[in-house]
């Protein structure tokens, strides 16, 4: 089956496993230890250098599900993003972040880069003239978020990447929102791919870990930080995720179809006030989704009305959780400007344009009548609450 591209399904069960050569085991067995053999061994193994044998094989599953050489999993998905980005970026250099981000990879740059002498300039839009003008001379990395957190803004990945190899820039993106499954950077000429594997990779809402894949020349730079900076996985955590991937695209085309039919229900609802999703054709963004990805994803944002409370509406949710995090089975919501943006100032949100009511949703894998029947019946109630204050 060399002469062959396995498919997802197939790589996320079989690509990465760690072979029982003891007791013929179906899965992968763990390796915890954190001593190994020095003497007459082609690879000196050490948890902190990213090569245990669980570490380098689950390495080869992110590669494949990415369509890369290489692939390492690190202890947090800032550990992977802060950990690259200072592989290629040292002081004097420059970076370009686009304008919408992760409010983590915000603060990050905002908070530490200075200090470091890295200069960087954040974008005034997501089109190419947007790009070109913030590149400068000693521009040396372009990082992108698409689909973006929390507003499900789309970047052209084609457009960043042809404009970065003519001016020998490298390019990152946090593919996280997207997963493997409904989009592959690496097809449009992104560089470097990244993902919080906490979330979709890991799914259950137990793993904590990042990911990168990309070449193996890129790989070497990061791996030469890596092992500096000590950010790597717990080989339990790495046997679990492991496990979690087998599933990846079986829970995430779920998430795609409840996604896609909920949006359309909050668009279509007189108490919304705006849905950011992708899928929708009402997005802004909607015909480049549908050329560089094969699925819409389980996230999307909505507002309520001006007179409904936000907060309250999520406490009148019997199924959905307001809980941290994102991606899990099960359906969760929350505050950006409470949780994950919550590092950034009134003025910084306001200029990614993330309303204090907007909510994030992470749309799971149960029934798409119960999640209707759940955000309908907690509407109701705070629309009841609304028309009684106002009387």
């Amino acid at each position: 089956m060399a002469d062959r591209k396995l498919g997802l399904n197939t790589i996320c069960t079989h690509v990465g496993e760690v072979e029982d050569t003891q007791f013929k085991g179906a899965i992968s067995p763990i390796y915890m230890s954190t001593s190994y053999a020095y003497k007459d061994v082609a690879i000196k193994r050490y948890p902190r250098y990213f090569n245990t044998p669980n570490q380098e094989m689950l390495g080869k599953k992110i590669a494949a599900l990415e369509s890369t050489e290489a692939g390492m999993i690190f202890g947090s998905g800032m550990a992977a993003v802060s950990t690259t980005l200072l592989a290629f970026l040292s002081a004097g250099d420059h970076i370009v972040l686009q304008k919408t981000l992760y409010g983590g990879t915000f603060n990050l740059v905002e908070e530490e880069f200075s200090k470091m002498g890295i200069e960087y300039t954040f974008t005034s839009g997501l089109e190419q003239a947007d790009f070109e003008a913030a590149i400068q001379e000693n521009t040396k990395v372009i990082y992108i978020e698409t689909p973006s957190n929390p507003l499900m803004t789309v970047t052209n990945m084609q457009m960043v990447a042809d404009l970065a190899k003519a001016k020998g820039i490298v390019t990152m993106i946090d593919n996280t929102f997207a997963s493997p499954v409904n989009q592959n950077p690496a097809d449009f000429g992104i560089d470097i791919i990244i993902h919080s594997a906490t979330k979709y990779m890991g799914g259950h809402s137990d793993i904590l870990a990042g990911a990168v894949a990309c070449s193996e020349v890129h790989m070497d730079k990061i791996w030469n930080k890596a092992k500096n900076l000590g950010g790597s996985l717990s080989d339990f955590s790495v046997w679990m995720l492991e496990r979690s991937l087998k599933t990846l695209v079986l829970r995430v085309k779920q998430q795609n179809k409840n996604a896609k039919k909920l949006a359309k229900w909050l668009d279509q609802n007189g108490h919304v006030k705006a849905v950011y999703y992708p899928g929708l054709k009402t997005h802004p963004d909607h015909e480049l989704a549908k050329k560089q990805m094969r699925g819409y994803g389980g996230m999307l944002s909505f507002e309520l009305s001006d007179e409904l409370d936000a907060a309250a509406f999520m406490k009148e949710l019997k199924l959905i959780k307001p809980s941290m995090s994102l991606a899990g089975v099960e359906s969760t919501i929350l505050s950006p400007t409470q949780t994950s943006h919550a590092l950034l100032s009134a003025e910084e949100r306001e200029n990614q344009g993330i309303a204090d009511g907007l909510l994030r949703f992470s749309v799971g894998i149960e029934e798409k009548e119960d999640l209707i029947a759940d955000l309908k019946q907690a509407l109701e109630k705070v629309v009841k609450d609304s028309l009684n204050f106002s009387i």
